[in-house]
């Protein structure tokens, strides 16, 4: 992954240009979330001196949006990754399937609805904890 750093450059400078504390860019595949921290002494907020944009192992800051055919929610609800609990997942890791296969189930309003895959392919990552509300278009799945 190839990070242009003017763009970082300009989107640090728009934070102090328009007082800002953080922004978010995206562009294609990429995603790109600057921040700026704060110093907190004695009940006031000055900002940070040092104005070098921080990079973050946990993808606080700059995010790469993952390549691949995403499975996306059909509804707002709570994920499930099995009919019922400790039933086994529908899908893993790993695991090939083929269009149609229910990856998941998204709960709404009592109402069980099974999330069908749009596509074949291997299972490369699941974007969802089971329990967890997803939104409308949010990527549950990932297949290669």
């Amino acid at each position: 992954m190839k990070i242009d750093k003017k763009i970082i450059k300009e989107l640090s400078d728009y934070l102090d240009e328009f007082n800002l504390t953080e922004l978010e860019y995206t562009e294609k595949d990429t995603k790109i979330k600057v921040s700026k921290n704060n110093i907190l002494i004695k009940n006031q907020d000055i900002p940070n001196t040092n104005n070098k944009v921080q990079y973050s192992e946990t993808k606080d800051i700059i995010e790469k949006v993952k390549s691949g055919t995403e499975i996306t929610s059909p509804i707002i609800g709570t994920a499930y990754h099995a009919p019922e609990p400790g039933a086994k997942k529908f899908v893993e890791v790993g695991k090939k399937i083929k269009k149609g296969d229910t990856v998941m189930i998204v709960e709404a309003m009592k109402t069980m609805n099974h999330v069908p895959s749009t596509s074949d392919g291997i299972v490369k990552e699941i974007c969802v904890e089971d329990g967890q509300p997803v939104e409308f278009g949010q990527t549950i799945i990932i297949l290669e």
